[in-house]
């Protein structure tokens, strides 16, 4: 049983990582959100484009997430073991393996865009809108993965304020330069999207001055270590597979979405909008797991690593019951912001109380799945997601078949997010996950 002292000091060490974590964390979904709202009174069709670019780039980019979250995992371990100087050294050779990796993404993304737009669906109207945008926003992959990389190292070090200062600026940047460029200037969806990526490059300079002065600070080297970008690339091998078959289960949901028509694939990217800013919400507590897991388990402390745990998913609970019914209450605010079309707006109404309904479920999964990635439990998380991406699609891609629509393709989202917690909640009640040490063996 967990005494009152030590709930209380297990909640302030969350709170302190979580809540600057959070401003840090929404600012990617701030920047889709941003564009939706400014993109969507250009009309159904530009909106519905954007949807369809923004799934290929962000899953591009989210297939190399394991640089943050591995890179938390591994600089927290051997903090936790009093060895700073080899934490520093494990996030320079995680920025190195971001940089060698991004040209080579972003290459393929402006090669294969058309190809991704209509494979994803795009409509005759809307695939012009999505190739564009697609197109320029992959000349921001190399800043979007630097950001990655550089945040873990920070996170590893307990450090989520100076992400809170760089997200903050790079928001407001991103909001002013879109509404310059695709009104002001006149450049449409191409502006917002170019917007983005002067926004996401800035942050990532400021990132690397950051990173460079510290590895300084403790006598870390700067140049490139092939063993040591080996060794990092070989500890995401796992979360490769495991955001590889998330963001397969996305990209199905936009593609059945697609299916369903343009208005039924821009009601669908406001909703996963919506739900991308809460899941990042609830993924602030799971960023304090990961950077807290990491630390307890470096110094060999078991008892507190499962203590810490029972904490953050009580948090996890609670904030979510809290952003469900936000997100119920809330509707006349902000739905008015997305779009003016009364057709999108009648199929948002099923859709968001469905994604309400989720939150609690997704505070447990945010939760537990940062706790196993803070403890280096890769292969486990990539078993669980193949094993609901094989539950989600069948059903996802029956709904067009079985004259469903965008509320059942939602239905079935909530589905796999049950499955999910149960898998992860399995995991977490054994022991295998607990492995001490600065290194997990």
């Amino acid at each position: 049983m967990t005494t009152a002292p030590a709930r209380r000091r297990h909640d302030r060490e969350i709170l302190a990582l979580a809540v600057p974590a959070f401003g840090a964390l929404v600012a990617e979904p701030l920047f889709l959100m941003a564009d939706s709202a400014i993109v969507g009174h250009l009309g159904t069709a530009q909106l519905a484009g954007l949807g369809i670019a923004s799934a290929a780039l962000t899953t591009a980019a989210a297939t190399f997430v394991f640089l943050a979250y591995a890179t938390t995992a591994a600089v927290s371990r051997r903090l936790g073991a009093g060895d700073r100087r080899a934490a520093v050294q494990q996030g320079i050779d995680g920025i190195w393996l971001a940089l060698l990796l991004s040209a080579g993404v972003a290459g393929l993304m402006l090669l294969l865009a058309p190809w991704a737009a209509r494979t994803l669906g795009a409509s005759p109207t809307a695939l012009p809108y999505a190739v564009g945008y697609l197109r320029i926003s992959a000349l921001g992959i190399p800043a979007m993965l630097l950001v990655l990389a550089a945040t873990g190292v920070l996170r590893g070090f307990q450090d989520t304020r100076t992400p809170l200062l760089v997200a903050i600026g790079g928001f407001t940047a991103n909001l002013l330069l879109n509404i310059g460029l695709v009104y002001g200037a006149g450049l449409g969806v191409a502006g917002s999207a170019w917007g983005t990526v002067l926004a996401q490059t800035a942050m990532a300079a400021v990132y690397l001055v950051v990173v460079v002065r510290g590895a300084r600070r403790e006598g870390a080297r700067l140049r490139p270590d092939p063993a040591g970008i080996r060794a990092c690339a070989r500890a995401g091998g796992p979360l490769v597979i495991r955001t590889m078959s998330l963001r397969g289960v996305l990209l199905i949901a936009t593609a059945v979405a697609a299916r369903l028509g343009d208005t039924a694939v821009a009601a669908h990217q406001i909703a996963m909008t919506l739900w991308g800013f809460l899941a990042f919400a609830l993924d602030a507590i799971a960023i304090a797991g990961q950077a807290i897991i990491g630390r307890y388990l470096g110094a060999g402390d078991l008892p507190g690593a499962r203590a810490a745990t029972r904490r953050m998913v009580e948090w996890g609970v609670g904030s979510g019951l809290l952003l469900g019914l936000l997100l119920v209450l809330a509707r006349p605010l902000y739905v008015p912001l997305f779009t003016p079309d009364p057709h999108v707006r009648q199929q948002l109404a099923g859709v968001l109380l469905l994604a309400a309904l989720t939150q609690p479920v997704g505070g447990v999964v945010f939760v537990l799945d940062g706790v196993l990635m803070g403890a280096g439990d890769g292969p486990y998380l990539a078993w669980a997601m193949l094993a609901t991406l094989a539950v989600f699609a069948p059903v996802a891609w029956s709904v067009p078949a079985l004259g469903g629509g965008l509320t059942a393709l939602w239905w079935a989202w909530n589905l796999f997010m049950l499955v999910r917690a149960a898998l992860l909640t399995a995991r977490v009640r054994g022991g295998h996950w607990l492995v001490p040490g600065a290194v997990r063996a």
